[in-house]
């Protein structure tokens, strides 16, 4: 779907999503939550799963974009653009945008075209990112192995409530960030 008419319904339809799940995401609630009747829907989707097929391309096609734009070197070295992917989303909680992450991979668990979706999101993320591996000098098979401990740290460390104590989450973090990028397998 291109940028338009229903946008303020996909976005809506993303707040419930994180909101609700997928079983939230009624047409009724959308209309109510817009201040609008459902006709305005229906003048631009045929129907809910028409809503969600929009959904779905929006995000994946915007999460594909995004890890390419953030992986481009653009005359950075690679271990310094995984650095700054790592400060990125490590330094920054984007709850609204994890709570999406999330109810898109709960739909996924049901929904085969949710599935595809995810499955083409992390397919990207890991090719992007093994790629940056590997013109850290890394052979294929380790940048690949390397790339995926980036992306569990990634999204796991955002998941986890540290404990307070001798060492803070941004310490952590950043040592956690230190072994991610060293020339180890």
């Amino acid at each position: 779907m291109t940028e338009g008419k229903g946008d303020v319904w996909v976005a809506a339809g993303f707040a419930e999503l994180a909101r609700s799940g997928i079983d939230g995401v009624r047409v009724e609630v959308l209309a109510k939550t817009l201040g609008v009747t459902k006709g305005g829907f229906y003048r631009r989707f045929r129907d809910r799963a028409a809503l969600l097929e929009a959904m779905l391309s929006r995000w994946r096609d915007g999460r594909i974009a995004t890890i390419e734009k953030h992986t481009a070197l653009d005359g950075a070295t690679a271990r310094e653009r995984l650095k700054a992917i790592i400060t990125l989303y490590s330094g920054h909680m984007n709850t609204e945008a994890m709570a999406i992450e999330l109810a898109i991979r709960q739909w996924a668990r049901t929904d085969e075209a949710a599935a595809s979706a995810v499955a083409s999101v992390d397919a990207a993320r890991l090719k992007n990112v093994g790629q940056l591996y590997r013109a850290t000098g890394l052979p294929a098979e380790q940048a690949d192995a390397k790339a995926f401990l980036f992306y569990c740290f990634i999204f796991g460390q955002s998941l986890l409530f540290l404990e307070r104590g001798p060492r803070s989450r941004a310490q952590l973090l950043a040592k956690s960030a230190d072994k991610l990028l060293d020339d180890g397998p």
